[in-house]
């Protein structure tokens, strides 16, 4: 006690401290939530291309379980990201005065966090294209905000 004391007597904090968020870095950037919910997306089509092999193959049905606890996996973990990312933005960057501007901003990251769940728990492709239509238009709105026209793109 005495010690952190004499700490904060010889070491004052400044008197107001401000950060925009949990740390003060000023990163952000949609792509993150793009190439999760890209990722998720793959793994949904991958998924729904799996062909059942016949019974008596044991090898091909190793193969097969194999692939599919491995997309599964996967698609779980990405969509997870993708809703992760996307809140950060929310919680993070997006401050009223983007709200004024953009009044269905709200609903949009509402709607993108229940598509992450729904991809996470569903093999859903239209679901997964969804997603990835909402997450191009947070990135739209996210480089409006900064006053910046950055291109959208897919890496597949």
């Amino acid at each position: 006690m005495k010690l952190a004391k004499l700490v904060k007597t010889l070491f004052p904090a400044q008197d107001v401290v401000e950060a925009h968020c949990d740390g003060p870095c000023g990163v952000y950037d949609p792509s993150s939530a793009r190439i999760a919910a890209e990722a998720a997306l793959s793994m949904t089509k991958k998924l729904l291309a799996l062909s059942h092999p016949e019974h008596d193959d044991v090898q091909a049905s190793i193969e097969y379980h194999n692939s599919f606890s491995r997309y599964v996996a996967i698609k779980e973990e990405q969509a997870h990201l993708a809703k992760t990312e996307v809140l950060v933005l929310w919680t993070d960057y997006f401050k009223p005065v983007h709200l004024e501007k953009y009044p269905d901003l709200h609903t949009l990251v509402w709607e993108t966090t229940k598509l992450c769940s729904t991809v996470k728990q569903h093999v859903d492709l239209d679901a997964a294209n969804q997603l990835m239509a909402n997450i191009e238009k947070i990135h739209n709105i996210f480089w409006a905000t900064k006053g910046r026209d950055i291109e959208w793109f897919v890496a597949s």
